[in-house]
Formats: C-alpha cells, sequence, structure tokens
C-alpha cells in the first residue's frame, strides 16, 4: 500500500468512526502544528539511556529479586503456539518484547490490576496475562483501532482464549480509553506504556498513568529512545529509573 492510499484509508477509517473524532484532530494538530515535537531531545536520551543501560536479566534480579530463565521453559508451548499464530497471520504488527520483563513484574507485584496501552499481536497482553490469571487478576488494555488496514480482528491474536475472561480490552485511543479503564478500577500494580510514542502523547499519558499506579508498583515503558519525554518525566518526579536494553531499543522501569 502507497503512503498515500494508507493516509486516505486511515482518514476514511476516522470519518466512518465518530468516537475517534477527538484523536482524528489530535492526528491533525500532531502531524501539522506540533510536528517538530515528536522526536523532542531524542538525541540526549538516546545517550542517557545508553550509558545506564543494563540487561533484561540483570533488571530483574536487580528490581525484583527473580531469575527469569523458568519462564521459556514454563511456558515453552503456550510462546510456541503464539509465534505460530503470528507468523500465520495475514496482517503484520508489532513482535514481541520484554516479556519476560512483563511477567516477574507481575510476579514481583502479585498483580491483581495491571493496565497497558498497546496490543497489537498481544504479547504482552499474553505475559501479563500469564501471571495474572493464577490470582484470577485482569488485564485492561488501551488499543486504537487499525484503520489503515483490515487488522482489528487480529488485535489480540496470540493471546490463547482460555486467558481472555481475565482481560477487558477499550478500544479507543489512550485519552479515551484511560478514563474509561480508570472508572472501573482506579489503582494499578503495574503499568505498561507501548503506544502513542509522540512527546506530547507520552507526556500526558505518563502523567495521568502515574496516578493511578500504588507505592510499590512498576511502571514500564518501552521505546523510550524516541525522545526525552520518558527522561524528562522521571527527573521531573525524581524517579530513579532503571534502562533495559533489548533488541538494539531502550524501555524504562521503575518501582514507585
Amino acid at each position: 500500500m502507497s503512503e498515500i492510499a494508507r493516509v486516505l484509508k486511515t482518514f476514511i477509517g476516522y470519518i466512518k468512526r465518530p468516537d475517534l473524532y477527538p484523536e482524528l484532530g489530535r492526528k491533525i494538530i500532531k502531524n501539522t502544528i506540533n510536528r517538530g515535537n515528536a522526536f523532542k531531545g531524542k538525541e540526549k536520551t538516546h545517550f542517557w539511556a545508553a550509558e545506564r543501560a543494563i540487561t533484561q536479566k540483570e533488571a530483574i534480579s536487580k528490581l525484583f529479586g527473580l531469575e527469569m530463565d523458568a519462564f521459556r521453559k514454563d511456558y515453552q508451548e503456550v510462546l510456541a503456539n503464539a509465534a505460530q499464530k503470528e507468523k500465520d497471520c495475514p496482517v503484520k504488527m508489532g513482535g514481541p518484547g520484554a516479556l519476560e520483563l512483563l511477567y516477574y513484574a507481575c510476579e514481583f507485584t502479585n498483580a491483581q490490576n495491571v493496565v497497558e496501552t498497546g496490543v497489537a499481536y498481544g504479547w504482552s497482553s499474553l505475559a501479563s496475562l500469564l501471571s495474572l490469571t493464577k490470582r484470577q487478576g485482569t488485564l485492561y488494555s488501551s488499543d486504537m483501532p487499525y484503520l489503515a488496514q483490515d487488522g482489528d480482528q487480529y488485535v489480540g491474536y496470540v493471546v490463547p482464549e482460555q486467558l481472555r475472561t481475565n482481560w477487558k480490552l477499550f478500544r479507543f485511543a489512550d485519552k479515551e480509553s484511560l478514563p474509561k479503564i480508570f472508572a472501573e478500577n482506579a489503582v494499578f500494580d503495574v503499568l505498561h506504556y507501548d503506544s502513542d510514542k509522540s512527546y506530547n502523547g507520552r507526556i500526558w499519558a505518563y502523567d495521568e498513568l502515574y496516578k493511578h499506579l500504588k507505592k510499590g508498583g512498576v511502571f514500564i515503558s518501552d521505546d523510550i529512545g524516541d525522545n526525552s519525554a520518558y527522561q524528562d518525566f522521571c527527573e521531573k518526579n525524581r524517579v530513579d529509573t532503571t534502562v533495559v536494553e533489548y533488541e538494539g531499543k531502550y524501555i524504562g522501569v521503575f518501582i514507585k
């Protein structure tokens, strides 16, 4: 699909969904007036993240006092089935990230309630749900519809049916999904951010999510090297964060 065709299909998708008009307005502003802010401070934060980054294994040991090696062995069949489903999926979305980090964050907090932004195939959702279902906990997910491709039916595709009873999926932009989620549940054990990558989008969401994270809860944000939003947020709130390097990208994680 050409770039023009993709933009046109996305715009038509918005027009058909009045409930998404607020996000359409924000997208227009973001891609015109605020376009220069998307990568604000990227060079500064890339250096900041690189000089303090550790491995996922080191972070899990340092923060949670846990070893991560058992995860792949204990859930070998589930992960293999999920990988096959991704391979067979006709729509291409984001692949698996630092699954162990999410899983052991839930284990460390004995999580009952987790919120995530961004779902795609559902790899992160799967990691959280594998822990949450042990305690009949709930995962609340915010995920913007895939308007440029016919991908809505494949969101969360790798999550097995038996785990879905513990999952609530909100199909709006974060600014509409998160208030709905917080109206259902106000305090969370683990927060995972992996949606709007822009500076302004991150700053807004980080502040909102942080308010609803319990003391002793775990905050995780993917792709923090895209701009300086995460670094600026941590400095403003005097957060001593850990940075994880994973497959050439940086993840921020801290315990509140």
